[in-house]
């Protein structure tokens, strides 16, 4: 399946050089842990890092920083990883455990932020794959017990 089918479309993003403080309040009003960090070159909101909850206690709280006096731009993760939305699912859950991440954001062929997916969505996904695959041996013998007569 798509990543593009599975992600969450209603991303929640800011601007590199909104305040660490801001960006934590916006996370708390739309209850996210992240945020996608993007620009508009072209009228396509382009995602150029990702800021976690976890990025603002490790890199701000925890060393008694000033969240009001940082930019989301001191402390995002830069070094970002996207997934087309026309990837293969499997192919995205093989990337994320790889790399060790948990939410990922996914472009248009614009490299426009179409969503994210997180490692919730993917769960989501395969427990439903699972639950289908389960079915399969109920509906194998209700099949044998109609053309056996």
């Amino acid at each position: 399946m798509r990543i593009g089918d599975i992600c969450t479309l209603q991303t929640i993003h800011c601007q590199r050089d909104m305040s660490v403080q801001e960006a934590a309040l916006m996370m708390r009003q739309h209850h996210v842990g992240d945020l996608v960090v993007a620009e508009q070159p072209n009228g396509e909101r382009v995602p150029i890092g990702i800021l976690t909850d976890r990025d603002i206690v490790i890199s701000v709280i925890a060393l008694g920083l000033d969240p009001a006096s940082l930019l989301v731009g001191d402390i995002m993760s830069a070094q970002l990883l996207t997934a087309s939305e026309e990837e293969d699912a499997f192919d995205v859950i093989e990337r994320m455990r790889i790399n060790g991440i948990r939410r990922l954001p996914v472009v248009n062929s614009l490299a426009g932020l179409a969503g994210i997916v997180s490692i919730d969505d993917l769960l989501a996904y395969l427990a439903q794959e699972m639950s289908d695959l389960a079915r399969i041996s109920g509906g194998q013998l209700v099949h044998e017990k109609r053309t056996r007569k």
